[in-house]
């Protein structure tokens, strides 16, 4: 699982989008979506790449790691802006499905705000704000990310097509 949200920009970088003042986080401007696609052309190319490590409470990338997919003929790039990239993966050829969770939006609420505490992203009060915010942003968040290429499923649904985009990979090749 290779977790598009490190590739987040730095908040030192003056290309960030601003909204009342502030760094507009929730903007797809805020993210690298060039250096993404990069990445995962290596992964498909070479197997290996090396990643960001984004740290959220620090607005910054604060190292690199190896990422390697050791034999799998698939891997999963997840995250908020992940759709932003689809049109320009299909048309290197490095797509092979691509998805927009779709569930209640109470329990994406609650998850959000317990990992983000529980990682102290952001202060308490800010982290409640935000959320909220974003709680009543995600059907039009979903709807951008249709619009962008990605497949809206619930979780489920989305395993069982990795399954099956799995088993026919490695379905013997009739000749």
């Amino acid at each position: 699982m290779l977790c598009l949200d490190h590739f987040y920009k730095d908040g030192d970088d003056p290309t960030l989008p601003r909204r009342n003042g502030q760094i507009d986080w929730e903007s797809p401007a805020s993210w690298d979506a060039e250096a993404a696609v990069e990445v995962i052309g290596e992964l498909a190319r070479h197997g290996r790449a090396d990643v960001p490590v984004y740290a959220i409470n620090e607005d910054r990338r604060v190292a690199t790691r190896s990422f390697e997919l050791a034999s799998s003929p698939l891997f999963v790039a997840e995250g908020i802006f992940a759709a932003e990239i689809v049109g320009e993966c299909r048309r290197r050829g490095l797509l092979a499905g691509a998805y927009a969770l779709r569930r209640p939006r109470s329990a994406t609420f609650l998850r959000r705000l317990a990992r983000d505490l529980t990682e102290q992203r952001k202060g308490p009060h800010v982290l409640l704000l935000r959320g909220v915010a974003l709680l009543r942003a995600e059907p039009a968040v979903l709807r951008r990310q249709t619009g962008l290429g990605a497949e809206a499923a619930r979780g489920r649904d989305v395993l069982r097509r990795v399954a099956g985009l799995l088993a026919a990979d490695r379905a013997p090749v009739e000749r």
